[in-house]
């Protein structure tokens, strides 16, 4: 059976990962925490700067309409903040994301760090995304039209609106809906690059996922999950020992601090290299068989709120904060799914409500007797499923979109669902069956292989996030 297009991909797969990741962060944009940063198109931001050839800062127009005009001299449009090899990123932009940064951290209740300090950390970002931008353009990396559209619609959904409404709601917030759905395709190109130059190079053997689970029985506390906080103070690659010396005195300066009093959240703002630094370096929630093992060890001891660190890695120095802990529920018994289903896809030509009645008007052609099969075959938008009659087999729980997976945990078997929406258009579904199966072993392997996996991309993605860096062309206009 070909793999219907409504299941959720799982990490590590090409590009169904990336737009869950990206629903994540649209829909915390879309609340108000986002400003709409990169309006203009790489093309329009790019003047052809590069080593040695930059222009002055300010970025300046004569229109020269009329005498008046002329009179008063060049009109400054906007500055240079800095140059990223052959590209450039101005002060509007960099103010736009420190006003949405500032609003994350505001909601967040983290202390707001000097204002010279978020902007040094807001603009190492931008850069680090830009680099990243500009390997995607060179690789023809992008995000089309309708795919985008498709996001833009699902962030909608995520907020219980219509697409229409998107604008209104942004612009509460002060966000331009042009530049939202710019800033919204950078993340999106940005998720494809990694994925291409360090996610899908990531493998997990047999071997690995054996010797983990081996490890996680006789490691105490792999029921125990840990909620983290990081600060990284990294490390260049092929740092000298002076260099790292003076690293390794930076690191235990901060860990001094922190014992001191030092709210941890502000500190990470200000100064972590790490992926979560504008997020107060939170890692979210860990089992114990997911730390890296130079991380395990030294956790497993500590009470919450207790601080330990610097930590060597190939990164860098880490230190890291207990914030919370949990017992984590063994996952035993499975309950499974026989369905099959139905998709009329929205767009130009076809809008909501002519979708739902589409699939309102197939539906009561099935109750009536005729054959679901044969409708899905000759109707239905997901070619993957519509070739076996709408089937998309035995579903386990996490396996298809919200939406989807909602509507058939409520419909009892042999029914039809009413139609619903979802971020790929309009659905009916019918449960054929379902089944209830201890998954014990193969789910320990699929969360064994996850957090291999998790863990790998880890360390590479920091790693090459460091490397394309310090690869860069970067000059700072401080005079901004």
């Amino acid at each position: 059976m070909q793999f219907s297009m409504i299941k959720q991909c799982r990490v590590g797969a090409t590009g169904g990962a990336r737009v869950r990741v990206v629903g994540a962060l649209v829909l915390w944009a879309a609340l108000g925490c986002l400003a709409g940063a990169h309006a203009q198109s790489p093309e329009q931001r790019t003047f052809g700067f590069g080593p040695g050839t930059a222009t002055d800062t300010p970025l300046q127009l004569d229109l020269g309409l009329n005498g008046s005009a002329k009179a008063k001299g060049p009109q400054e449009l906007d500055r240079i903040v800095a140059l990223v090899n052959d590209d450039i990123i101005t002060k509007t932009e960099l103010d736009r994301q420190l006003v949405a940064i500032e609003v994350q951290l505001r909601r967040q209740n983290v202390r707001m760090p000097p204002p010279d300090v978020l902007r040094r950390q807001v603009l190492e970002r931008m850069i680090v995304q830009r680099i990243q931008l500009q390997l995607a353009e060179r690789g023809g990396i992008r995000v089309d039209e309708e795919t985008l559209n498709q996001v833009m619609n699902k962030i909608a959904l995520e907020n219980g609106i219509s697409l229409m409404e998107l604008p209104r709601v942004l612009a509460r917030d002060g966000i331009e809906f042009a530049d939202f759905r710019e800033n919204i395709r950078d993340e999106m190109i940005t998720s494809r690059v990694q994925q291409q130059q360090v996610m899908s190079r990531i493998t997990v053997t047999e071997q690995e996922v054996d010797n983990y689970l081996t490890n996680a029985a006789t490691r105490r506390g792999a029921d125990i999950e840990y909620r983290l906080a990081h600060i990284l103070i990294g490390v260049p690659e092929g740092a000298t020992p002076d260099v790292i010396g003076k690293k390794q005195d930076t690191a235990q300066q901060v860990v001094a601090q922190l014992h001191e009093g030092a709210d941890f959240e502000a500190t990470a703002v200000a100064v972590s290299e790490g992926q979560k630094a504008l997020e107060g370096g939170d890692l979210g929630w860990r089992s114990a068989n997911q730390l890296p093992s130079i991380f395990a060890d030294q956790i497993a001891p500590l009470n919450v709120g207790e601080i330990v660190g610097p930590i060597r890695s190939p990164a860098g120095f880490h230190i890291i904060k207990l914030v919370d802990k949990r017992t984590s529920a063994a996952r035993t018994q499975v309950t499974e799914s026989l369905v099959r289903h139905i998709l009329i896809e929205t767009n130009q030509v076809t809008g909501d409500e002519e979708a739902r009645s589409q699939l309102q008007a197939l539906r009561e052609r099935i109750v009536a007797g005729e054959d679901f099969a044969a409708l899905a075959r000759q109707y239905s938008a997901d070619k993957g499923s519509a070739v076996e009659g709408g089937s998309v087999g035995w579903v386990r729980p996490g396996v298809m979109v919200p939406e989807f997976e909602q509507t058939m945990q409520r419909t009892a078997p042999g029914e039809i669902s009413q139609p619903f929406r979802s971020g790929f258009g309009w659905h009916i579904l019918q449960v054929m069956s379902r089944r209830s199966l201890d998954n014990t072993e193969q789910a320990e392997r699929d969360k064994a292989r996850e957090a291999i996996q998790q863990r790998k991309a880890e360390e590479a993605l920091q790693s090459w996030l460091r490397r394309i860096r310090d690869e860069a062309y970067v000059e700072y206009r401080t005079d901004a």
